[in-house]
């Protein structure tokens, strides 16, 4: 089936960065990369948003934030909102991270009023979803993920073509162990099912694979008829690995 879908391939970063290493990375990225015919983000830790802004302006890295306030402004202390990204020039948000639901107590609720808290300020939520290694085995996948993004369209109605979701199993994240190219299409294939019930734009929302997706099998996993791209962890921090995930894209 011909879909309008453009890949995006999605750095990243995690709390990993300094000011010279970031130089270094974003400049052989840019060099190696040319004019590509997916999308690229990088999502950085919010103290060097200032300097990836200068770095990537009016090139084909687009700029990615981990993370957004489900609030607008106020006493919360640490937060930072969607119009501060906004200013920065940021186009994505990562929100609902496994890392987030698990090491911050994020839940679903929360999850979904960061999405709409990026919208509201046009910046592109990348929605993440996955089931952990305990609730596969215990066969909860399809229940867990339609949970999950069942929160975030219920929160932002209309608004659900503007989303980017990923599927990021969590047993498959930083451990090597990666869902086979058909295991991540059912999920994806579900995970575009429940965007058709719930938006008649279904078709132009992309649905990345994100877990330990690499150099060496990007090329496989993004040929799967649900899977538009990727969210590269540890692989976004090398240049030549990051740029060859850009290429199998392409």
């Amino acid at each position: 089936m011909n879909h309008p879908r453009k890949k995006l391939i999605a750095g990243n970063w995690k709390l990993n960065g300094s000011l010279a290493a970031n130089d270094a990375l974003v400049r052989a990225l840019l060099a190696g990369m040319g004019q590509p015919t997916c999308d690229v983000a990088v999502c950085v830790p919010s103290p060097y948003l200032a300097q990836l802004q200068s770095l990537v302006q009016g090139g084909a890295l687009l700029l990615g934030a981990q993370d957004v306030s489900q609030h607008l402004s106020g006493a919360y202390t640490g937060e930072v909102s969607a119009d501060m990204l906004r200013e920065l020039g940021v186009r994505y948000a990562i929100v609902g991270h496994s890392e987030r639901r698990q090491y911050h107590g994020e839940t679903d609720a929360v999850v979904s009023n960061k999405a709409q808290r990026a919208l509201a300020a046009g910046i592109t939520p990348i929605v993440c979803v996955g089931e952990t290694l305990a609730e596969r085995d215990a066969g909860e996948t399809e229940h867990v993920v339609k949970r999950q993004l069942a929160a975030v369209i219920h929160t932002n109605g209309h608004c659900i073509s503007e989303i980017v979701v990923a599927y990021e199993p969590v047993w498959a994240i930083g451990t090597g162990k990666t869902a086979s190219p058909e295991q991540a299409q059912q999920v994806h294939a579900l995970l575009r099912a429940q965007l058709r019930a719930a938006s008649p734009q279904a078709e132009r929302i992309a649905i990345l694979y994100g877990g330990s997706m690499n150099a060496g099998n990007a090329a496989a996993l993004l040929a799967q008829p649900d899977i538009d791209g990727g969210l590269i962890g540890g692989a976004s921090l090398k240049a030549a690995d990051f740029l060859s995930i850009i290429a199998a894209a392409a």
